[in-house]
């Protein structure tokens, strides 16, 4: 059995918005992946950041200081 952990998901309201932080993490070297939004969240795109808890305030930062758009960042058990 799959043992469940504490993860970082960011969510977007738009694909646009997934692919530009997805870009913008990849040219950074930013940790986390696009994965599909998991069942207990509803976002509007369908697309979310994954990542560490701990990569939070370092991914918060990132992306604020880079003008990207979020929608919401959640720490769920997945």
């Amino acid at each position: 059995m799959r043992v469940k952990k504490p993860t970082l998901i960011i969510t977007f309201a738009t694909t646009t918005q997934a692919m530009a932080v997805e870009k913008f993490c990849g040219d950074n070297q930013l940790p986390g992946r696009i994965i599909p939004v998991p069942r207990e969240i509803t976002a509007g795109c369908g697309l979310s950041w994954k990542a560490a808890p701990e990569d939070k305030e370092q991914l918060a930062t990132a992306l604020e200081g880079s003008g990207l758009g979020y929608e919401e960042m959640y720490i769920i058990e997945i």
